[in-house]
């Protein structure tokens, strides 16, 4: 029987009495039983038929009040619900002529099939190939004619039954005379007949190719010349729109049931149809295997042929060079283990991609749960962190926060944070313009969608501005804002000499105040001058609380009271649209001009507590927003990073809202830079690390938290295990250590589950211990439940586990009061923390200048997933140093935090067993990789001391040796080649981070090593330095900054390897050319190692050249005097021995 059309059967066999079938037809009690065929119809009613003329074997004994009943369920069809009696009365007459039936007296009757019931090539819905009914003609067995759906064709309205060959032989020797009714055939013609018979019936899809003569013959389609064209080929544009035809049922196309003739014709679809399938939020994009594979395979290659190396080398000895041979094989070993660190986190990377579409139609869409269609996405947090106005100018912080307030995302879902770190009346007043500008800005925005929402950027942009711009108003309005932006530029810019000259006349004015007291106090006898502090002056005349321009007590960057500021207050919860008053900037009449919520955060700071830089402004903002908006959601962006792409936020959101969404903990969106030098001369890009390590990272457990453009599950800052989490697997020690599993005598809800704590396998944390680790904050701990359920993605599919109901956050949010902003700057005095869990396992975790990468380590540690989002355009874009020494104070602070990471308790070989191998590789690399400077200094010397000496790392340059170093190098190319392409970055990128990877590991690298083992041995404390983000005093040209020499002590290991090794060359040339035998071929091998580390150092070279053009010639002509110079004196030392000594000798290639 065909698979795809199967008639399920259920039989159940009851014989009916005797006496019942007297009392009921009145016929004689010796009457065998009657079999009675009964169906369930879809709408649950039973349709039962007779058959009187079956033979019975059963008796009258105990099943004389049973009969035989058959239910066959046949599946619901759209077009008949429930069945037509006719046609279901043909379904189970075709059925029992099918079947044979069995049974006995002692025995259930049973019906065998015997024959197929549905053949494939039938289209009726409920007809579909079922045999046709038999000849009426005595005699004859055929079956009557029927049409390709297996509908009876009868000539005769008398609705006798005849086949096709007693149809002929009725017609050409009966006279045309009907067997049944006698009376004449109205059509005599086969081809006429079955025409007629199809009339007024939805016709079907041309027949396949292949049929038989007897198929073409009776088609359908060939007696219908209306759907022929011309070249007598199957037309369906007349066969659909001549005639009744139809595609049958679907979603595509759903004919409406008893139309009319001349209706519309609609064609509504069931409730069923209409409803979307479930779509995911997100999806994985692998890399193709025809590039992975390969990539793979290499690695494992190049592993093995660096184990035959290295054991190839501590084998054979340079007896000559003993030192020389067991510095550079120990250099080798080290470089061996930090590749495989490096290496093998890299074995799957993966790619992801958003759906925004599916966002919107799931969370801004209306739904039976959500009929108004008001946006069910949840809150974000927005936190934005400066501390120096003079190193982070005002200007870019406005514009960073303007670019977030005109950011694509529900205005009452999106709250902004400033965190100002130092206290200062500059940025604060500059925020107050950046809010007085949004409300021009941003509307503008979205009436037009421009992109990029940061206004500088904007009106900077190289390419048209008006391409695909389309709204006639567009170039008024974009002429009236940019004439608005560089006027509050010029206010941005006044603002110091604006507060400084303000607080002069108010400082003049209350001296005068005071030396009148004074007089009139002491009368005419002389005082002395006050002297008064010197504060620091707001525009409404009041002392600003804060650090003042000059410091005095209570007003310094480490001594001021904390400061809250709402600056735009929560939006409402209903669209607000401007109107077109006369005088008005812009015509905003149909665009939302409602604004986020902006706050101004700067946290007290006392003398005698420590404040923990970054990390500890960072806490006080997720403390203070928890009790004011408590987005579930944290977005953290430092102030040169501005929005780049509006729909940022509503990427991360698909993989935080998506199935399995619950468990991570946070969006790592890749940092893009904005004014690097078109060449990026020191990797200010970090293209490699962005690009290949954090994707390789995003297949493994996650990418690590770099420290900006990066969403938070709030409630995994919180310090939270993730849902779930004691659903692990077995560890790869779990055969030989079995684990004892703890018994819970009740099993908590999943809201209680959800809000597990610590690292432990403790029991569920109780509310009642919260005070303990997040504070006496009333406030604060009772937004910790809320977040967590707004957090939770939807509940709309099975496999969705710990999902929160859909429509949940469409009520409006609760609006402010004096209590709740007195509440939030109690949490973020500078005295809430103690005795608390901030920063040890809440928050972001203190002791390491590199803060991000220990939080995000502590997420991974208790087994939450992080995920990369790479985004077309970019996500967030900042601002990075082009100068070389800005450049390497950088790398010099993110190395100490690696060495701090190492030699503290987040060091990856205690992680615990909810991560990864490779997760911890990784981890373990990040604390490890400042260490190789030391090998690589070393190594960096060993081709100079080879040259002063005439000795090299190995005896002779021998084939072995030749081949190992050539397949290294080759395999090392074509890891890279092969990394470009699944990554998508350039070949220049990549060598220009190998280039600088030597310049930091000679310089910055070194000197954190250095750092950090002070640190840990004697306790001195590592300065923090700010990088800078103002450009330089050169306005006319953009890259003034990369031509700036400033001298730091970190140059020194570098310039002295180079002066070295370029020393070398001279010597090991002068000694070969003047030798009386001379060793040609370990003068090549140390030549040949020396170029490559100058190779490496050649940007660094470059930078101490300052400008180009200025200063090259003269570096030059110094470097061949001292190079000329060493090589005469080394000749005058040890000259060539004997007279007769010829220059040169005869040359051996190895």
């Amino acid at each position: 029987m065909d698979s795809n059309n199967v008639l399920r059967v259920s039989r159940s066999v009851r014989v009916a009495s005797s006496s019942d079938q007297q009392q009921a037809d009145g016929r004689p009690t010796n009457v065998p039983p009657t079999v009675t065929f009964a169906r369930r119809t879809p709408s649950g009613r039973y349709v039962s038929y007779s058959r009187d003329d079956l033979d019975s074997d059963f008796g009258s004994g105990d099943f004389d009040k049973e009969y035989t009943n058959y239910h066959v369920h046949i599946p619901p069809t759209p077009d008949n619900q429930p069945m037509d009696p006719v046609i279901s009365a043909k379904v189970e007459e075709q059925y029992v002529s099918n079947s044979l039936f069995t049974g006995g007296c002692n025995s259930v009757t049973r019906a065998h099939l015997m024959d197929k019931v549905i053949e494939s090539e039938a289209s009726h819905p409920q007809m579909a190939g079922a045999k046709g009914s038999s000849c009426a003609m005595p005699g004859c067995d055929s079956k009557v004619m029927s049409d390709e759906r297996g509908v009876d064709i009868l000539p005769c309205e008398c609705d006798f039954k005849i086949c096709a060959e007693c149809f002929s032989d009725a017609v050409k020797v009966g006279g045309g005379i009907c067997p049944g009714c006698k009376e004449p055939y109205k059509t005599i013609e086969l081809e006429e007949v079955v025409s007629n018979a199809v009339a007024g019936r939805p016709l079907s899809l041309p027949a396949p190719h292949g049929m038989s003569k007897m198929e073409r013959r009776l088609s359908i389609m060939r007696s219908q010349k209306m759907t022929r064209s011309q070249t007598s080929d199957w037309d369906h544009n007349r066969w659909l729109f001549e005639t009744k035809g139809t595609y049958g049922y679907g979603n595509a196309i759903w004919p409406t049931e008893n139309k009319v003739d001349g209706g519309d014709g609609g064609n509504a679809q069931p409730t069923e149809l209409t409803n979307k399938p479930w779509r995911p939020l997100t999806r994985k994009l692998k890399i193709p295997a025809a590039v992975l594979s390969p990539y793979r395979l290499l690695i494992f290659v190049r592993m093995a042929v660096l184990a035959l190396f290295l054991a190839w080398r501590i084998k054979h000895k340079n007896e000559d060079a003993v030192w020389l041979w067991g510095m550079s094989v120990v250099c080798e070993l080290w470089f061996a283990f930090s590749w495989l660190l490096d290496q093998l986190p890299k074995l799957a990377p993966v790619n992801r991609a958003a759906d925004l579409a599916v966002l919107k139609e799931k969370f801004e869409t209306p739904t039976a749960t959500n009929p108004s269609g008001k946006s069910d996405l949840p809150g974000v947090d927005v936190f934005v962190s400066t501390a120096d106005p003079e190193k982070e100018p005002p200007l870019v912080t406005a514009n960073t926060i303007l670019s977030i307030l005109a950011a694509d995302y529900p205005v009452e879902k999106l709250a902004c944070y400033v965190s100002d770190d130092g206290g200062a009346l500059l940025t604060f007043e500059a925020m107050a313009e950046a809010a007085s500008f949004a409300n021009i800005w941003v509307p503008f925005c979205r009436k037009h969608g421009v992109e990029p929402r940061n206004p500088e950027s904007y009106f900077n942009l190289k390419k048209d501005p008006y391409k695909n711009k389309v709204r006639p108003d567009f170039v008024k309005d974009r002429r009236r804002v940019k004439r608005e932006y560089d006027e509050f530029k010029v206010r941005i810019n006044g603002l110091p000499d604006s507060i400084r000259r303000r607080s002069d006349a108010y400082h003049a004015r209350e001296e005068i105040k005071a030396m009148k007291r004074q007089r009139e106090v002491a009368g005419d006898d002389l005082v002395e001058s006050v002297k008064i502090p010197k504060a620091t002056w707001m525009a409404d005349g009041t002392h600003w609380p804060g650090t003042w321009m000059n410091p005095s007590s209570e007003h310094t960057r480490g001594d001021h009271a904390g400061i809250i500021q709402v600056m735009l207050k929560p939006p409402s919860h209903e669209p607000l649209f401007g109107n077109n008053e006369e005088g008005g900037p812009l015509d905003f009449t149909v665009v939302d001009i409602r604004l986020p919520m902006l706050v101004y955060v700067s946290r007290e700071k006392r003398p005698g507590y420590d404040h923990n830089k970054k990390a500890g402004a960072m806490n006080a903002l997720v403390r203070a927003s928890a009790i004011m908006s408590n987005g579930p959601f944290i977005l953290n962006l430092d102030c040169d990073h501005y929005v780049y792409n509006s729909q940022a936020l509503r990427e991360g959101m698909c993989f935080m809202m998506d199935r399995g969404g619950d468990r991570i903990c946070y969006v790592q969106f890749p940092q893009r830079f904005e004014g690097i030098d078109p060449s990026d001369r020191y990797a200010n890009n970090n293209t490699v690390f962005f690009d290949v390590n954090m994707r390789a990272l995003d297949g493994l457990q996650g990418p690590v938290y770099v420290g900006t453009g990066c969403l938070f599950r709030r409630i995994a800052l919180y310090g939270f295990d993730p849902p779930r989490s004691k659903e692990r697997h077995g560890s790869c020690c779990s055969c030989c250590f079995p684990q004892k599993r703890k018994t819970h005598a009740a099993v908590a809800s999943e809201e209680t589950r959800a809000l597990r704590m610590g690292d432990s396998d403790d029991d569920e944390m109780a509310i009642s211990t919260f005070p303990k680790k997040f504070g006496n904050s009333t406030f604060l701990i009772d937004s910790i439940p809320i977040a967590e359920l707004q957090g939770r993605p939807l509940a709309d599919h099975p496999a969705v586990k710990n999902g929160r109901a859909p429509g949940l956050l469409t009520a409006p949010r609760d609006l402010l009061d004096a209590s709740t902003v007195a509440e939030a700057i109690s949490a973020i005095s500078c005295w809430y923390e103690d005795k608390t869990e901030w920063g040890q396992r809440v928050g972001w975790i203190y002791g390491s200048v590199t803060e991000d990468v220990v939080t995000g380590y502590r997420m991974h540690n208790r087994g939450w997933k992080s995920v990369y989002c790479v985004t077309k355009p970019d996500a967030f874009r900042g601002t990075a140093p082009i100068n070389l020494t800005d450049r390497l104070h950088q790398v010099l602070r993110w190395a100490t935090g690696s060495v701090e990471i190492f030699f503290s308790r987040n060091n990856a070989l205690l992680a615990s067993p909810r991560m990864k191998i490779l997760q911890r590789i990784a981890y373990l690399n990040v604390g490890i990789y400042p260490f190789t400077s030391i090998f690589l200094i070393v190594y960096c010397f060993l081709p100079a001391l080879s040259l002063f000496t005439g000795q090299f790392i190995v005896q002779t340059l021998n084939v072995t040796f030749l081949t190992y170093l050539l397949i290294i190098t080759l395999t090392l190319c074509m890891l890279a080649v092969l990394e470009i392409k699944w990554s998508g970055i350039e070949l220049e990128e990549w060598w220009r981070n190998e280039q600088f990877w030597l310049i930091g590991g000679t310089s910055a690298h070194l000197a954190a090593v250095l750092q950090g083992l002070l640190k840990v041995i004697a306790g001195i404390e590592i300065s923090f330095t700010l990088t800078s983000k103002s450009a330089g005093d050169d306005e006319n040209d953009e890259f003034a900054d990369l031509y700036i020499v400033k001298w730091t002590s970190l140059m020194i290991p570098p310039i002295t390897i180079m002066m070295v090794n370029l020393i070398a060359i001279a010597v090991g040339f002068s000694r070969t050319i003047y030798s009386t035998i001379p060793q040609w071929s370990k003068l090549l091998g140390g030549v040949f190692f020396s170029f490559w580390v100058l190779a490496h150092l050649y940007p660094f070279a470059k930078g101490l050249m300052g400008r180009r053009g200025r200063t090259p010639t003269i570096v030059f002509v110094w470097s061949g005097l001292i190079a000329i110079t060493i090589s005469l004196l080394w000749v005058a030392i040890n000259p060539p021995s004997g007279s007769n000594s010829q220059i040169g000798g005869s040359f051996t290639f190895p």
